[in-house]
């Protein structure tokens, strides 16, 4: 059981005679529930590469069929009460949601394990969402940001399922069928590997209840689900360009970093947020306001369940392409070069803190992280745990950190033929 800073929430955690971990955060402010449903194993790590988009598909239909209700009796009974339902996929995990007035949970409690156990996938739905994927597939082709980040991507992560979008490929998705979102669906849904999450106006003892009756008869298969298999990678680094017709290059600068049990995980996140969290950001200041290199500038790095990636990435006038990679370059070698001061650390961390108070405010936020960290091994208490974590970080941690990953940059620049000729030969140093 974990305390929030907020003296009327209250966060348990329990594990149903079946293998469902419930876990309830007490939050009576408002007069609403909101729930998120993980199933960690599942999600594009799980999906073959030839089989690239399974679970994205699978979460755009599931909610449209199920043996007693049709996609739009479904739809009728969530917005006849006002709620909401849906349903996603990540690499990580896949995941539904929902959110209804407290007197409402029960029903649509009732009616989301209805999805969970018995849907149909119907063939002309699943048509129907694979045209929307399609199109979506094709709208992120077109955009220069999401090229230069797929083409990173595929050479940071090789034969890997964070290699390639979670929409899949047009040639994978194409190929999917009903029959294999069934059998997915028969195999990673179960009740050993679901995480509800709730919060809101509800007690421990009325989910429970809730729960039990409507999936506690819920049985496992005889097999167990087999280890996730992802190969470790070691960095490479590589400089990778692509032509595109924009009126500005994007270029992305990223290394591969470790997991989100990796001893620097703190550190990264910190020196993230240093570089390009908000105007006042490194990246921003040096490269937008003082220099006038950036349409965009920004950094990144992801919690992850497998190896994450710290990327940093500017947008620029074509004419400016060698100077803009240059200087995020140098950057990153500043990081190496040096540990940061101690006021820049300071701030780094009261904005991390601050965005991450922010970030809890909601009971769907809530129900997301108590949720997701339980899925990735974390636990509940990791709620707590990551401000004493953040606070402990020292220069010489953040220094390390960056020593320690920022050696083998994958560096990929896309845009018009003159911005690739003025870095066709260019030595960072």
């Amino acid at each position: 059981m974990v305390a929030s800073s907020a003296s009327t929430q209250m966060t348990h955690r329990t594990v149903l005679s079946n293998g469902i971990t419930l876990i309830v955060t007490e939050n009576p402010i408002a007069d609403l529930v909101a729930g998120r449903l993980f199933f960690p194993q599942a999600g594009g790590c799980w999906e073959t590469l030839a089989q690239a988009g399974l679970f994205h598909l699978m979460a755009a239909v599931i909610t449209k069929g199920t043996r007693r209700y049709s996609a739009v009796e479904i739809a009728e009974q969530v917005e006849s009460i006002g709620a909401s339902l849906g349903a996603s996929a990540s690499s990580d995990y896949v995941a539904l949601s929902l959110k209804t007035v407290t007197k409402d949970f029960q029903t649509i409690f009732k009616l989301m394990a209805e999805i969970l156990r018995e849907p149909t996938f119907p063939p002309e739905e699943v048509e129907l969402e694979r045209k929307i994927t399609l199109q979506s597939i094709r709208s992120q082709q077109e955009q220069p940001f999401n090229v230069a980040y797929d083409l990173l991507r595929g050479q940071m992560y090789p034969q890997h399922p964070y290699g390639q979008s979670i929409l899949g490929t047009e040639t994978t998705v194409q190929s999917l069928t009903p029959e294999d979102l069934r059998q997915a669906h028969q195999r990673h849904f179960r009740p050993d590997n679901l995480v509800i999450s709730l919060s809101g106006r509800i007690t421990l003892e009325q989910a429970e209840a809730i729960a039990e009756q409507t999936l506690g008869d819920w049985q496992n298969p005889p097999e167990p689900l087999p280890p996730l298999e992802i190969p470790a990678l070691v960095p490479q680094g590589g400089f990778w360009r692509q032509e595109k017709d924009s009126q500005q290059a994007i270029i992305i600068l990223g290394y591969l970093t470790g997991t989100v049990a990796d001893d620097d995980f703190f550190a990264l996140k910190l020196l993230s947020t240093y570089l390009g969290n908000g105007l006042s950001s490194r990246l921003f200041v040096e490269l937008r306001e003082k220099q006038g290199l950036a349409y965009d500038v920004s950094a990144f790095f992801p919690t992850r369940l497998a190896q994450s990636q710290f990327i940093t990435y500017i947008g620029t006038a074509p004419k400016n392409t060698a100077i803009a990679l240059q200087g995020l370059y140098d950057e990153m070698q500043r990081l190496v070069a040096a540990p940061l001061a101690e006021v820049d650390l300071q701030v780094a961390k009261n904005k991390l803190l601050g965005q991450y108070a922010l970030g809890k405010q909601t009971n769907a936020e809530l129900a997301q992280i108590f949720g997701w960290y339980e899925s990735i091994g974390l636990g509940i208490d990791f709620d707590q745990a990551f401000r004493s974590h953040v606070e402990k970080i020292t220069t010489a941690e953040t220094h390390q950190a960056a020593q320690r990953h920022f050696q083998q940059p994958y560096i990929v620049v896309v845009g018009p033929q003159e911005a690739l000729s003025l870095v066709q030969d260019i030595q960072l140093s």
